[in-house]
């Protein structure tokens, strides 16, 4: 074949390899925290993954108490025991009313409620609303964002934070 036929080929066979879908997409591990809680035992891991297009949490929890947990990003990169309250309120950059069923929509640090099975462990994978820079850029801010698992459910519409009781293990977010 002449370099001349060769050409075209070459040329398609590039414009087709530089083709991808979004399954195709790298997925980064950009932040993690470790789950902890009031007596300092950890009960948990958090990781942050972006993949250019959304950024995730990913969470795995043992030893916690069976049921549905409220889960949520708190505003403060802090878990000063006993009560976890040094973690501020949700992470709520976009000024958004609180819960999923909420007609304004939800914040940023509302994710669904973390389902902890009779085992007492529990996982799930959340993903967070918003552009991943601007996700980004709200969880690293200067005082951090702290990770907050309550005792009991959020119901998903009380302002501010979703009447899911008390706060029984925090981590903090930390960059990678």
């Amino acid at each position: 074949m002449t370099c001349a036929k060769l050409l075209p080929l070459a040329a398609t066979a590039l414009v087709l390899s530089a083709c991808s879908t979004i399954e195709d997409l790298t997925t980064e591990q950009v932040g993690d925290a470790t789950l902890s809680l009031a007596n300092g035992q950890p009960v948990g891991t958090v990781r942050l993954m972006n993949d250019g297009t959304d950024v995730s949490v990913d969470v795995t929890v043992t030893g916690i108490e069976p049921g549905q947990h409220g889960f949520h990003l708190h505003t403060t990169g802090s878990c000063r025991a006993p009560d976890f309250t040094s973690a501020g309120g949700h992470l709520n950059p976009t000024d958004q009313s609180h819960g999923s069923l909420s007609p304004d929509g939800k914040h940023l640090g509302d994710m669904p409620n973390l389902t902890v099975g009779p085992n007492r462990t529990g996982s799930a994978q959340f993903e967070l609303t918003g552009d991943p820079e601007m996700v980004l850029d709200a969880i690293f801010d200067s005082d951090g964002t702290a990770v907050i698992v309550h005792a009991g459910p959020d119901d998903y519409s009380t302002d501010p934070a979703g009447d899911a009781g008390s706060r029984v293990a925090c981590g903090v977010l930390r960059a990678n």
